[in-house]
This record gives structure tokens, C-alpha cells and sequence, in this order.
């Protein structure tokens, strides 16, 4: 079991930045593959990224390619997501998630167990 915090979300300006940052208790971090998923008001939980256990992969989002990068730090347990160029539309509650199953990297909320509370981010135009 892991469980799961997320820090770093605030409000900023389109075409700024912010870092995300979900750190994740227990000593089996590198065991689980990690993603960000974010939720907007009305919306359904959607795919952001995701990471491979050693970091070697990433997989994005089409919407936010390019502009997003997730990586991992297995030592310090944490997982982050560097977001450039936001636009108002990024605006939602962002989730890390991790998935302690083998297989593929999986972009459906329903195929991670863990989830932290989430953190919000505001992008204004």
C-alpha cells in the first residue's frame, strides 16, 4: 500500500509555470508506475501523464505534449510534473496515481488503486 500527497498547485497566468509535486509514503516506491490525471468542474477524470517504474518512459496527454514533463525522483520517493506554457484551459484538481500492476502503462483512472487528495491549479488568461 502507498499512499499518496500532492503539493505545488496554485493560481497563475496563461503561458506560466508550475511544478507539481506528489510524494508517496513506503519504502516500494520504484514498484509502482505513477501518473498525473487532472478533473475539472463538470468534467471526468482525464489522463495527464504517466511514468514507467525506473523513469525510462513517459507517456502524455495529447493536449498537454510538449508542454507537461512528469518525472521521478526514487530515492526521494516523489514523482513531479513541470507544467510550461499553461493555458486557462489546464485549469482543474491534479491527482497523482499509482498502479502497483505489470503491464502496460494504463491512461483510464479506473486502472490505478492509489490516489492522493489532489491539488488545484488555476490558470487565468
Amino acid at each position: 500500500q502507498v499512499q499518496l500527497v500532492e503539493s505545488g498547485g496554485g493560481l497563475v497566468q496563461a503561458e506560466g509555470s508550475l511544478r507539481l509535486s506528489c510524494a508517496a509514503s513506503g519504502r516500494t516506491f520504484s514498484s509502482y508506475i505513477m501518473a498525473w490525471f487532472r478533473q475539472a468542474p463538470g468534467k471526468e477524470r482525464e489522463f495527464v501523464a504517466a511514468i514507467t517504474r525506473s523513469g525510462g518512459n513517459t507517456y502524455y496527454a495529447d493536449s498537454v505534449k510538449g508542454r507537461f514533463t512528469i518525472s521521478r525522483d526514487n530515492a526521494k520517493n516523489t514523482v513531479y510534473l513541470q507544467m510550461n506554457s499553461l493555458k486557462p484551459e489546464d485549469t482543474a484538481v491534479y491527482f497523482c496515481a499509482a498502479d502497483a500492476a505489470y503491464g502496460i502503462v494504463k491512461r483510464e483512472a479506473s486502472g490505478y488503486m492509489y490516489w492522493g487528495q489532489g491539488t488545484q491549479v488555476t490558470v487565468s488568461s
